[in-house]
């Protein structure tokens, strides 16, 4: 909360109108009605007196305030995510450097909105992505020192990605082996002591958190395997890898459209406009589908987040693409491509 509002506020729970409160202070009314519209502040000098007269303290009174909690970082994320949708990416982009500013030592309010926006940028289908690369990566490298686990790992993720992407390879291994090396698993060791207690909803939340991540490793291995058959020239290996990964994908209850990403890829790479046609079938359709998670028992106690957002969000991104990325070039026009159309206009 901004200087002027809490004046107001603190004045108009004491029933003081902006004359008694100047009165007060030895001021205008005018200037207590400037510093409440935020034009102007206070001097320095009076400050105490405010603090006083209004009943609270200067912390208060200047908002001063090292960390933001866990519902206040949620809400911010729930305002970027509106800025992002009601005006534009830029928008949210620097309302969040502006409460970073604001919060510079609040590490899970900057761990939190930087990874969000990293990830916005994609999801919501920013034209020019990379333009903001070099302004997340700074926060990323000075998270990678952060004394909690869980950030720096993730930070230190994304810096080798960075590195990797740009070609820097030396850089990339040399933060690869910066990466501590543990044989104990502290989830693992976690969910077997909530069995053992009893504690069946604890272990089964870790259990069924483990199953998902596996899912996902998998998926990420049999991707890059199948990248790599194709570019060497061994095409029944690639279909191989993108058949074994939807059989897994369906195997393990993941959301339905996953199952057939890895068909579509390699059908895009091969530019195979039947192929992509047979893939696209299955994911749009599905996308606007709901998704509970909770129905498998595979995943009882997973919460959905916002299943149904990030769905459009994807369905969004990919039927823009197919209409303009240069990637789909070889798809638009074709017949396979006319087939296509009354679908995404029925879903759509």
């Amino acid at each position: 909360m901004k200087l002027g509002e809490i004046i107001r506020e603190k004045r108009k729970a004491l029933s003081l109108t902006q004359e008694q409160l100047a009165d007060y202070l030895g001021v205008s009314a005018p200037a207590v009605h400037k510093w409440e519209k935020g034009t102007t502040y206070p001097d320095i000098t009076t400050l105490p007196a405010l603090a006083r007269v209004l009943r609270t303290d200067l912390n208060t009174l200047l908002s001063f305030q090292e960390e933001l909690t866990d519902e206040e970082i949620a809400r911010f994320l729930e305002e970027l995510d509106r800025m992002i949708s009601q005006e534009s990416y830029d928008a949210a982009f620097q309302r969040a450097m502006d409460q970073i500013h604001q919060y510079p030592t609040c590490e899970k309010l900057i761990y939190t909105a930087i990874f969000y926006l990293d990830g916005a940028r994609f999801l919501h289908g920013f034209p020019n992505p990379d333009a903001y690369t070099d302004r997340l990566i700074p926060f990323y490298e000075s998270m990678s020192h952060s004394q909690t686990p869980e950030i720096r790992d993730a930070a230190l993720a994304m810096c080798i990605a960075y590195h990797r992407n740009r070609k820097d390879f030396t850089r990339a291994e040399e933060l690869i082996n910066t990466i501590p090396s543990t044989r104990i698993d502290k989830e693992e060791q976690l969910a077997t002591l909530y069995t053992q207690q009893e504690k069946w909803e604890d272990a089964q939340r870790l259990w069924e958190r483990r199953i998902l991540q596996s899912a996902t490793e998998l998926q990420t291995a049999l991707i890059h395997l199948m990248e790599i058959a194709e570019k060497e020239g061994r095409p029944q290996d690639a279909q191989f890898c993108a058949d074994t990964y939807q059989q897994v994908s369906s195997l393990l209850h993941v959301t339905q459209w996953i199952p057939y990403t890895a068909k579509f890829q390699l059908a895009s790479l091969r530019q195979d406009r039947a192929a992509c046609l047979s893939a696209l079938r299955h994911i749009l359709p599905v996308l606007k589908e709901p998704r509970t998670p909770q129905t498998c028992p595979l995943y009882r106690h997973m919460g959905d987040g916002d299943l149904a957002a990030l769905a459009q969000s994807l369905y969004d991104r990919i039927t823009d693409d197919l209409e303009h990325s240069e990637e789909f070039a070889f798809f638009r026009g074709s017949p396979e491509y006319e087939q296509l159309r009354p679908l995404l206009r029925e879903e759509g």
